[in-house]
């Protein structure tokens, strides 16, 4: 036995300890209740793009610097110019994508550290942290995780696979690679097809209920037609440079730890008393770490 399965059997035990105290079976929430503070790490403030609307709402992304460097750069460089300010969410389809930018051609003039021509970073070498799933896949030889993302390989590459809330960089057709001006987060069912065609820039970590109850646009693929059906965007910032009162904190689950593992053990097998059946299996789109604000 290795010491980290014999570590997640500790901490197994350990939930089952405290189920069977409560009368109550382990399920993904009692992991998450028992999990110690070192389980959880944070979200560095260069990594969180925050957006405000002009309904009140905010929207936070967490940005996926590693696995799509230059596009980004490209959306810090956006942010921190203010470029998106005054811009609006042009598109809502029905379980399908939101997203964002300017609505007509030409766009504003890009920043000058914005890359309009980005290399096509939609898949990356596979990670030697990659921590795989001992579930099948159906777009992947396998998925799992690396350093709180899921992910998705052909046993040599990686990439980040089209899961709710996930934020993509919209495109024209290919080999245009998007410059990230417009961005889109996933709203619906998965649309894994999607995967390893398009740059991924991140996930949204808070606001979801902002981009995925927007009224559906009618035109085609979900665009609104007119001004007035859109949702002026007021400001767009990196949260390392907002002042500290305002800043956002949050955490992920470490996905190297006993704690996840558990987690996921959990989602694959439930037992609580609402199933009738466990599934014996987990979704890669089904075991997103879990995000939390920083107490």
């Amino acid at each position: 036995m290795t010491i980290r399965t014999l570590s997640l059997a500790v901490f197994l035990a350990v939930v089952a300890t405290q189920a069977s105290a409560q009368d109550k079976p382990v399920t993904p929430s009692s992991v998450l209740e028992a999990a110690p503070a070192t389980a959880w790490k944070d979200i560095a403030a260069e990594d969180l793009m925050v957006m405000t609307l002009a309904d009140g709402s905010k929207v936070v992304v967490q940005l996926a610097s590693t696995f799509s460097p230059q596009h980004v750069a490209n959306v810090r460089a956006f942010a921190r110019a203010r470029w998106w300010d005054g811009s609006a969410i042009i598109r809502s389809q029905d379980n399908y994508v939101t997203q964002w930018g300017w609505p007509d051609e030409p766009e504003p003039k890009y920043p000058d550290a914005v890359k309009a021509e980005p290399p096509a970073e939609y898949e990356q070498p596979l990670s030697k942290a990659f921590r795989p799933l001992p579930y099948r896949d159906a777009y992947a030889v396998q998925v799992g995780h690396v350093d709180g993302w899921p992910v998705a390989t052909d046993g040599q590459a990686q990439w980040l696979p089209h899961c709710n809330g996930m934020v993509g960089v919209a495109r024209g057709l290919n080999p245009d690679t998007g410059s990230s001006s417009q961005l889109y987060a996933i709203i619906g069912h998965a649309p894994r097809h999607l995967d390893r065609n398009l740059a991924m820039a991140g996930r949204v970590v808070s606001g979801m209920d902002a981009l995925s109850a927007r009224p559906r646009g009618t035109e085609a693929l979900g665009f609104y037609k007119t001004e007035a059906e859109r949702t002026k965007i007021v400001s767009v910032r990196i949260a390392a440079d907002l002042p500290p009162t305002e800043r956002p904190a949050f955490q992920y689950l470490d996905t190297q730890s006993p704690t996840f593992a558990a987690w996921i053990n959990a989602r694959a097998n439930r037992k609580d008393d609402f199933f009738a059946v466990s599934a014996g299996a987990v979704d890669i789109c089904n075991a997103l770490p879990p995000i939390r604000q920083k107490p």
